[in-house]
């Protein structure tokens, strides 16, 4: 098979820990043929949507990676076609999604799905089960934000486009700095913010369950805050620990993988917080190396695994 995978560039991979190379070296180690290429190389020409992508070798060492020469094909061309792109959801991320989605008329196939991607809001997707989720709010208006912070006391208030923990702010009983916290993030009124209870569960961490396939992975990555951080995620300092699904992470993660892979979403990483559903994010999930060097489950070939029996 040959798999192309659209990804961030190469040299900001996080190479002990990264998921897109984790799935480029079991795909790899198959026998299968990977190239590679970034979102600014899709393009619409000749009737077709088309990627100038490279072959791409991994290697051990320090220069982990080997590059071809560029070469422009249709998307059709590949088995598979991986987005592995980071968030931000830009104007031109959305762009890629159109793009990709024009290659899926024409017999390619994309995962996740760009319909899927571009439908899916990763923090307000989780309003389709409120059965899940803490007490939550979505409006530009500080009003109503003040009157959720004083029904709940404590709480936090996210942007709707951040990633990583990026813009997140917690708010304690006092109140402080709630008016500056809602004016910076939401421009003055000129953007949607979210706001939810604080689960003080956080310090037990932010848990992230992936769907694969349609399959619930039996161990979550516990992403625990550190010192006196709020925020549990990788990106800023949190400590991840694997272990296996509580009975409550296993009810909801049941729950939505038939119905996430029914649009398309192959792979979903799903965020909880003492039992309560957060985020589901469909753009790029992360967490593969971190649960396979603690556990005795190899996620990234799991994931091939899964891949290859849709692809057949």
């Amino acid at each position: 098979m040959k798999f192309l995978f659209i990804a961030d560039p190469l040299d900001s991979f996080k190479v002990e820990k990264d998921s897109t190379l984790a799935m480029m070296r079991a795909a790899q180690a198959a026998g299968h043929a990977i190239w590679y290429t970034q979102s600014h190389d899709l393009v619409w020409g000749q009737g077709k949507a088309r990627a100038r992508c490279q072959t791409i070798e991994l290697l051990d060492g320090e220069h982990w990676y080997a590059l071809g020469s560029f070469e422009e094909y249709p998307l059709e061309y590949f088995s598979a076609v991986l987005m592995r792109q980071d968030p931000p959801f830009t104007v031109e991320y959305l762009t890629s999604t159109w793009i990709l989605s024009a290659a899926v008329l024409q017999g390619a196939r994309v995962f996740n799905s760009p319909d899927a991607v571009r439908n899916h809001s990763e923090k307000l997707s989780i309003t389709e089960f409120p059965q899940f989720i803490p007490p939550s709010l979505v409006t530009r208006d500080i009003h109503a934000i003040r009157d959720f912070h004083r029904l709940h006391h404590d709480i936090v208030i996210k942007p709707l486009d951040g990633m990583g923990g990026m813009g997140v702010f917690r708010v304690g009983p006092d109140g402080l700095n709630l008016g500056s916290i809602v004016e910076t993030l939401g421009e003055n009124g000129a953007r949607t913010l979210m706001a939810q209870r604080y689960l003080p569960e956080i310090t037990s961490g932010d848990k992230r369950v992936l769907l694969i396939g349609g399959e619930v992975m039996p161990y979550a990555l516990a992403r625990i805050p550190q010192g006196s951080e709020i925020r549990g995620n990788l990106a800023v300092g949190g400590k991840g620990l694997a272990m296996a699904l509580t009975a409550r992470e296993e009810e909801i993660a049941n729950h939505l993988a038939p119905i996430l892979a029914k649009r398309g979403l192959f792979l979903v990483g799903l965020d909880m917080i003492g039992g309560y559903l957060t985020e589901i994010n469909v753009t790029s999930p992360t967490c593969f190396v971190e649960i396979t060097q603690q556990t005795n489950l190899d996620i990234a070939q799991k994931w091939l695994t899964l891949l290859q029996k849709e692809l057949i």
